[in-house]
Order: structure tokens, then sequence, then C-alpha cells
């Protein structure tokens, strides 16, 4: 089955890595287009699922990288804005496991504009999903106009969520107040172990998923990093492995953990709806999936998806998951 149509909203970020200078008062950036929402889009299209990115790009030097680079990896940027502020900046630090802390340059830039009168005309006739979440969710003044928006797509499409905290950027608080909104609108709700430790200080997992259950998210996936991904379906849980894999940094690792997931859900046909006809056993096969996916981007540099024709590189043991008991 080829798999459905995507329709990823959020920003494009102009990931800029430090890098050796030729002298000890200089600073030398390598700069590789990025963000969370454009990263999820790159790795679907890269995959084979048609994806289409609703973004405010801008015209300066930034903007031209995303085109070239959302583009060149298939995105559909028919619905993307033609903006007039300058693009969002990160200036990423990377640590010995790759872990990259970000500071960001994002006061007033094209990615948080968003109005309702840009998002009115988009059609969705075609779309069996809308993800965002990340900056653009939760960032004035365009948040409102993107609640909206997934409101509206709700009856039509499955609607997933990466709430990707940035708390250099909106205080966690931010976040927290407006997460039970969110799941109220979302079928899938992904997240990193360290989004979780921001938004519910303390929680083990499994309480945290039956607490986004409650409101209104059917599956929860909990990303852990080297330790694989838990996975929650209406409180039934799978934990997965990660695929082992040299890594160089896991900058972008989650984004492609998400369109992993929801590339092979739609392969499956299991996106467009409520998520009614999903097992357990589905969740598991595609959090391997995912997993693998997400192996392939932190085995290279930046925000870098795979395309589906290096997805033989690394094979997942099909004994890397294993069920948990539900607390239900």
């Amino acid at each position: 089955m080829s798999p459905p149509q995507i329709t990823v909203l959020g920003e494009c970020v102009a990931d800029a890595f430090t890098e050796p200078a030729r002298a000890r008062n200089e600073l030398a950036l390598r700069v590789l287009p990025g963000g969370g929402p454009a990263n999820t889009a790159v790795a679907l299209a890269r995959l084979g699922t048609p994806a289409r990115l609703l973004a405010r790009l801008s015209g300066d030097v930034f903007g031209r990288l995303f085109r070239t680079h959302l583009a060149a990896s298939g995105v559909d940027l028919s619905h993307a804005v033609e903006a007039a502020e300058p693009s969002t900046l990160a200036v990423a630090e990377l640590d010995d496991q790759g872990r990259a802390e970000f500071s960001f340059h994002a006061q007033a830039t094209a990615d948080w504009q968003w109005t309702s009168a840009e998002l009115a005309g988009v059609e969705l006739t075609d779309t069996a999903c809308v993800h965002t979440g990340s900056l653009a969710l939760v960032k004035d003044p365009g948040a409102a106009a993107v609640e909206d928006f997934l409101a509206a797509a709700a009856p039509r499409a499955t609607i997933s969520i990466d709430p990707n905290v940035r708390p250099l950027l909106v205080h966690p608080e931010v976040y927290r107040a407006r997460l039970s909104h969110w799941c109220g609108l979302a079928d899938v709700l992904r997240l990193s172990e360290d989004d979780l430790e921001l938004l519910l200080p303390g929680t083990p997992p499994e309480q945290a998923c039956d607490t986004w259950h409650a409101a209104g998210a059917r599956l929860v996936v909990i990303t852990r990093g080297a330790d694989g991904a838990l996975a929650s379906l209406d409180g039934e849980r799978v934990q997965v492995r990660a695929v082992p894999t040299p890594v160089v940094d896991t900058v972008g690792a989650g984004d492609s953990f998400t369109a992993g997931l929801l590339h092979h859900l739609g392969t499956h046909g299991l996106l467009g709806g409520r998520l009614t006809d999903l097992s357990l056993g589905d969740v598991e096969a595609a959090c391997l999936f995912a997993a693998q996916v997400a192996a392939l981007t932190c085995s290279v540099a930046g925000p870098n998806p795979p395309w589906q024709d290096q997805l033989a590189q690394l094979t997942p043991d099909p004994s890397v998951a294993r069920h948990l008991d539900s607390t239900h």
C-alpha cells in the first residue's frame, strides 16, 4: 500500500554548529537546515511518504537554504508562506555523547507569525495526518492560529503532536498549561524523556502516559535515547530498544523517529482517523521501524535523515521489543 499524504506544520531553523577556527579570536560555524517540523517533513519525504510542509520561509540567506534543502528532499512547499521576517537561528554546542545544547536567535522571526488567514486556504482533502508541535505550536503570536488549524483538521485527519520543549525560548509552564488541550486534539503524542522531565518533573513514564491518555491522546510514545522508546496505546504498553549505531550526534533523531512512526502507520493504512483499528502489535512494528530511522540519523552529522534505500544498512533484531503490563 502506498503511503497517504502527511501535512506538517511548523518551523524551519538554521542550525549552526561550531567548527575549528583558523584563529583563536574567530568562531567558525557550519550551518545546516533544521527545525523539528521541517526535519520531520524531510524524513517523511525521504522515506517515500508524500509530505507537505506548511512553513513561513524568509527570503534571507537561510530561507533560501531551507527551500533548496526541502525541495531536494521532495517536500511539497506549495503552501509555504513567503515571509518578510528573518529566519530563526540556533547555535548548537555538542557534548561528548553528541547531544546538542542550543542557544536561539528567534526574536520576531518568520516562524512564529502565523495568521488565521494564512492557514484558512489550506486544503486537507488528501491529507491523512497533520503533524505539528515544537515552537510554532506554543510561541506567540502565531500559536493560537496553529491550534485553531489543528482543531479544524481533527475531524478529517489523524493529529500528531511533538511538544519538543525549548525552555530557553518558552518557559515549560506555558507548555504545561496547553498540553491537556493538545492531548484533546491529538491522536499521537510523541515526546522525549527530556520533554517528560520538563513537563511532569519526577513523574514515571507510565504514569505520564496515563495522564495524557486521560486527556485524550490514544497513542503516547516517549523516546529515551539509547534506552529506546516506551509506547502506550490506551494504557497497553510496549518497550522498544534502540538500534545500536555509532553516534555522530543526536540532532534530529527524535524528529526522524516521529517520521518513521507516522510513515509506517500510513503505509499500513492506519492513518486518517482516530486510530480505532490500531493494535499494540501495529505500534510495536511502527516503533521498531522508527528506531531504525532514528539510528541512521544519529550515525551522520546534523539533522540528516536517511533515504528509503538506506534503510537496509541497519536491520533491527526482532526480539528488541517487550510488552509491559498495563496499569488498566
